[in-house]
């Protein structure tokens, strides 16, 4: 136990980066939907789309689940002298917003070739769901009731 405290520390600290990414790309994208194809705007939403995911948003995911691992591995949740069923979910919940990574990494390739169809209103409650797992996360962890 005595890596725990730093491996849940790491863990905590990629996952809120990673969630600052989640965040704020969809956001992006709804307000890169308005943008006319050929504008200084459509070109800066682009270059920020790409480095926020390539430069905090992929690099906190895959930190996030190592130090993720890392703390089962450490704590033997999981096994059966320490079931921890709200880990199951948990899993669950991280594995659709890991889903939701990949789709948004998905649109920003179709923003970066001008192949975007969607509307700014779908990527507005496409925000939501991530809030709402983001919750689901949050409450699972801290209450850890089943």
């Amino acid at each position: 136990m005595e890596y725990y405290l730093l491996a849940k520390a790491l863990h905590i600290i990629s996952f809120t980066a990673w969630m600052a990414g989640m965040f704020y790309l969809p956001r992006l994208m709804a307000y890169h939907a308005g943008a006319k194809l050929q504008s200084s705007e459509n070109l800066l939403f682009k270059v920020m789309e790409r480095r926020l995911l390539k430069a905090i948003m992929n690099p906190a995911m895959i930190a996030t689940w190592v130090f993720g691992i890392w703390l089962v591995i450490i704590t033997k949740y999981g096994s059966p002298q320490n079931p921890a069923n709200w880990l199951m979910i948990k899993l669950v919940l991280v594995l659709a917003l890991s889903g939701l990574h990949g789709f948004f990494a998905s649109c920003v390739r179709k923003f970066a070739n001008d192949e975007n169809a969607r509307s700014s209103r779908f990527y507005k409650i496409i925000n939501e769901v991530v809030t709402a797992i983001f919750v689901g996360i949050v409450l699972l962890v801290v209450l850890k009731s089943f």
